[in-house]
Parts: C-alpha cells; structure tokens; sequence
C-alpha cells in the first residue's frame, strides 16, 4: 500500500491521527503471510479536537514526530501512508443499485456496475464519498445472497452502505498529512478499522455492535448479517471525563488525566468509601486527600450521558432489535475500570471488551483497546495491497482480482472501500 524508499518487499505504513494521539505503524509480510510491525511512532496529538483538524499546524506537527519514530524503529523511509478518518464530519446511508446481466455467468464487470449505480446517489456539494461497503446482492429476487460470483440471473442488485465525510475536512486533513512529507493512500473510517481486529465473525453475522471509544468521539460501527448496516460517530469521548474531574476538583488538566488514569472509576457503589489519594488542586499549598468514591461520582454520570447517546444512535439506526451478540467496547476509555458494568445497563445488551490480538514484532505496546484503530488499518492497508497485486476489474474505485470462486465468497464477507 505505501511507498517505501529501501526495499521491494510488502510494506504498509498508515497512520491513525486522532484526539489524544498520533500512530504511525510500519508492518512487513512474513514469508509465511503474517504482518509483523517493524516500524512504530507514537506521539500526543496536537491541533485535533473531537476527531477534527483545529490547528493544522500542530496536526503536521504530530503526524511528522510520529512518522519520525516510526523511521527510525523500522529504518525505511516513509513517503506515503493510508489514514484513519473520524470526528463529526462522518455520516452515512443504505443505498441500492441494479444491473442487467441477461441470462449470462455474473461476473466481477456486472457486480462493479450494480456498485456504480448503488454510488449514484446525489450528494451536497461539500461531502465526499468515502466506502461503498456491500451489504448483500439480490439475484432475480432471491434475497440473502452474500457473493454473486459464478451464479446465473438476469438481474442483480446490491444493497450498499456508503460512508461519506466532509470534503472540507478532508482536504484540511490531507493537507497537514503531505505537509508533514507523507502522500495520501487513502482513508479509512476509524470504527471499520477496529471492527476489523475486535470482531469475531461469528459476531458480525448475528448482530453486533462496536463502540471505539476515543479521547474526542465515540465511533459506532453496527454488522449484521457479516457486513456494516450503519455507522455514525458521537462527539463524546475521554476527555470529556477529564474535563469533569478538572472542574469537579479544581485540578489542571493534567493532573486530572493523571488520577483518571491511575484511580478513575466508573461505579462508585463498588469502591471501598475509605480508599483515598493525594492531589493539589488550584489554590492549595499542599495535597490533600480525595476519596476515590468521590471522583467515581464525577465520572459515573458522564459515562451514562455516554452510553445513552450510544442507545440513542442505535435506535435511530433502526437496527436495535438485530444485535444478539450485543456490544464490544474499545479504544482507550474503554480501559476505564467500571465502564463494561455502566454499558451494560444503560444499554441492555451483552457487553465484552475487546483489543488487537495475533501481533508479531513490536507489538508489546499495541496489545491494547486504545491501538485497535491504528492496527486495523495495518490490516486493511494488507488487504488492499493483496487485492491490487492481483489484475482484477475496477470495484467501486478498487482492485477486485481474479481468483477462485471459493476465495470470491470469503472475499465479499470483507469491508471493500469505495
């Protein structure tokens, strides 16, 4: 997927920019097909708020200190990357399109012209058209197909979920990117990206929903059915609950962070009334003691305001009734002792957390809810190489290649971006 200036190998280099921090990762294909990280850059986010570019100068700032580390830990030099896209700017919709076939084989020619047609929908001057994820295809009227290759009909649909983000924050966002000296692969939205290594299939096919919980923005992504029906970002994140605590406690905003990290607590009911710690709030000469019970009631009501809004977007969605497998909670916040038991009874569903697993190389550090987004687009990023080294037909603005029938069928269970 990226350029690398020093070898022939497969190489994939992204870069996930997001509220509180900037990864750039470096992974190389094994001999026996397994990505190993080899470069990692990781750096506080500068010039980001809720997921979008507040100061374009602190963003190329960050994306270059991380692309920096993650040179030198990797020892190639990084000229292009694929990157993460989140924030508010983000929405989407279900489409459908159609195309004849006429008694004939379906091929991968018919199905990229029943997605050109699912993608000519009329958008506002100022969105940008960013996956074109199939759903499902429809043959003759026979519902429920997964992937159409090698069937005969003459008439196929494809129902289409399609992402689309502000053009403007885009370009603002691709800007600081190439300032920082690194061209843009291409973008994926953030909670695609962790769905990719959280979830089981088993989930997606019953039902499931993730919830990527950031310092800026919750990104929900719901399956159903092995494939993205709907997905949405919500503009609350981790340093909301920070913001609380500096002002509950009359603490800098450094120092909140700190003790949210070190004592926070969703559930006050569970905590022992006499656990204490030491703190300097403003105006005080020396520490004083606050109850760990204390700052548990700050930051339990924020977490349901939280997960309420998630509720919410789940019945808006429509889909609130088709999610057994429940929800699978990740990204930093996620990490907040307490947070599974105040999901689970705002939104009435199973609730399991969820981090990358199966890493090779330099991963001591990525085993961890808050780089589910960074190491999904690792893998999407070897995804997208895999099928443009492969001579295929154009698929809704990607490569699709020209393998077997069997690895057809697995293919389409896959997110393809448009």
């Amino acid at each position: 997927m990226a350029l690398i200036i020093g070898t022939d190998d497969p190489i994939f280099v992204v870069i996930d920019v997001g509220t509180t921090k900037v990864c750039a990762l470096v992974g190389h294909l094994s001999a026996e097909g397994h990505l190993r990280v080899i470069g990692l850059g990781v750096v506080p986010s500068q010039g980001m708020r809720k997921g979008s570019v507040v100061s374009m100068e602190g963003v190329t700032r960050a994306v270059e200190a991380a692309k920096d580390k993650a040179e030198r830990t990797s020892g190639y030099e990084i000229t292009s990357a694929l990157v993460s896209l989140s924030g508010g700017q983000i929405s989407s919709l279900n489409s459908q399109g159609m195309a004849g076939v006429s008694g004939r084989t379906i091929g991968y020619d018919d199905i990229g012209r029943a997605v050109d047609a699912a993608r000519s929908i009329v958008l506002p001057y100022n969105r940008t058209m960013v996956h074109v994820i199939p759903r499902g295809f429809v043959v003759d009227g026979q519902d429920g197909i997964k992937s159409a290759i090698g069937m005969h009909g003459y008439r196929l649909e494809v129902k289409a979920h399609i992402i689309t983000f502000s053009s403007t924050a885009l370009r603002n966002l691709e800007k600081c990117v190439e300032n920082a000296g690194v061209v843009v692969d291409g973008w994926v939205i953030s909670s695609l990206a962790s769905a990719g290594v959280v979830l089981t299939e088993t989930e997606r096919e019953m039902g499931v929903v993730v919830c990527d919980i950031g310092g800026g923005t919750v990104d929900i992504a719901i399956y159903i059915e092995g494939a993205a029906w709907h997905t949405a970002v919500i503009p609350v994140g981790g340093e909301h609950l920070t913001n609380d605590i500096a002002q509950g406690l009359h603490l800098p905003y450094e120092t909140a962070e700190s003790i949210k990290q070190r004592h926070g607590h969703a559930r006050p009911s569970v905590l022992d009334p006499n656990q204490t710690f030491a703190v300097r709030p403003f105006g005080e000469e020396q520490p004083v003691q606050i109850r760990r019970v204390d700052l548990a009631a700050i930051i339990e009501p924020r977490v349901e305001e939280l997960f309420s809004l998630v509720r919410q977007e789940i019945k808006r969605s429509g889909y609130d009734g088709l999610l057994p497998a429940g929800v699978v909670l990740t990204g930093g916040t996620s990490l907040l002792p307490g947070i599974r038991d105040v999901a689970s009874d705002v939104l009435h569903l199973p609730v399991r957390f969820a981090q990358p697993e199966e890493l090779r190389g330099l991963v001591d550090r990525l085993r961890s809810p808050a780089f589910s987004t960074s190491v999904g687009l690792l893998y999407w990023a070897k995804m997208l190489e895999e099928e443009r080294a492969l001579e295929g037909y154009s698929y809704g603005g990607m490569s699709l290649p020209r393998f077997s029938l069997g690895r057809a069928a697995e293919f389409f269970k896959r997110l393809l971006p448009g």
